[in-house]
């Protein structure tokens, strides 16, 4: 393992914090999109996350980062394009001396936690939650996490499929020879919906019919996909589902805005609409997987991980989420049973 030194801005004022570490890769998205609705998926952010993000540190540094205009998108402002200029700058300089900076910690590599970037799960978060084996989990999309895995800036990808045509664009991604899957859950995805489901829904197609208020989640997520996916098995365009581009980043937030009144119905796991007291309507059960390189897996630290996810623990808190089978958790499988299909 080594450290190696980043960049940070902040105010020269003395104890000023430095600005958010996701400030200028949303700058740099909008300067190359053109627009925030289009930054936001990149970045991880919601479109309200953003907004408040920009917002704040406009208000800091006294000036507008970005030029927002009703139908015309967004562009930075002066002073962004001066912060991306000498960020560009910094990261040259510190670039031709980094590796001669850089510190090694090969002693502490056994003790390091795991790095999982993953797609959102809630019994995932309890799991790395409990301390039973040392993860250091961020979510991402299923597609963006196993992305980040082959480029070698994770050591675990999370991510979920039903099986069949879905995989694809993982096994893209993964290497027969270097890869490993390793069995987490399996867990119903479906319509959340308000409690008792009062507008009588079975399909995402009722929610275009009624005409209801829908919250999508982001591009590059797995549960984006499969919202895709029911929409070209009923023949609808993306046009007739109202709040498809409504779009926020987790299970839980879908559900909470449907809980709030928000919206009427979006898809996710049955955990989260029993965390929200929500109705759930079941459309898919989906395998959710853990993939990373076979030398990891076989190293201290993944041994730990393999021990934690076999132990009962994990047993009994996918029965308090309900919706979850952990039954074959902990499993170790080549790629090609990312064929299998989750029934």
């Amino acid at each position: 393992m080594r450290l190696v030194p980043d960049i940070a801005w902040r105010p020269a004022d003395r104890g000023a914090r430095p600005l958010d570490s996701r400030l200028l890769p949303l700058l740099r998205e909008i300067r190359d999109t053109g627009t925030l609705r289009a930054a936001v998926a990149s970045v991880g952010l919601s479109y309200r996350g953003a907004w408040d993000l920009l917002g704040s540190h406009s208000r800091s540094l006294g000036a507008p980062l970005v030029l927002l205009q009703r139908g015309k998108g967004a562009r930075l402002a002066p002073l962004g394009e001066a912060l991306l200029a000498a960020d560009d700058s910094a990261r040259r300089l510190l670039g031709a001396a980094r590796d001669g900076l850089a510190i090694r910690l090969q002693a502490a590599r056994n003790a390091a936690p795991l790095r999982c970037v993953a797609s959102h799960d809630l019994l995932l978060a309890e799991f790395a939650g409990t301390g039973a084996t040392a993860l250091d989990l961020s979510f991402r999309g299923s597609l963006d996490s196993v992305a980040a895995l082959a480029r070698g800036e994770a050591e675990l990808a999370g991510f979920h499929v039903t099986g069949g045509g879905d995989t694809l664009p993982y096994l893209r991604l993964l290497k027969p020879r270097r890869d490993r899957l390793v069995r987490f859950a399996a867990r119903e995805q479906g319509l959340i919906v308000a409690p008792g489901n009062p507008k009588n829904l079975r399909s995402l197609r009722q929610v275009v019919a009624k005409r209801l208020r829908f919250v999508n989640r982001q591009r590059g997520s797995g549960t984006r996909a499969l919202v895709d996916q029911l929409l070209r098995e009923g023949s609808i365009t993306s046009e007739e589902l109202r709040g498809y581009g409504n779009e926020e980043f987790t299970h839980a937030a879908v559900a909470a805005t449907i809980a709030s009144g928000s919206a009427d119905a979006g898809v996710g796991v049955r955990a989260a609409a029993a965390r929200f007291r929500l109705g759930f309507v079941p459309l898919r059960r989906e395998l959710y997987w853990l993939a990373g390189r076979e030398r990891t897996l076989a190293s201290p630290r993944g041994e730990r991980l393999l021990s934690a996810l076999r132990a009962p623990a994990l047993g009994r808190a996918a029965k308090r989420l309900t919706g979850y089978d952990v039954s074959a958790a902990g499993e170790v499988l080549p790629l090609a049973a990312l064929r299998e299909r989750a029934g």
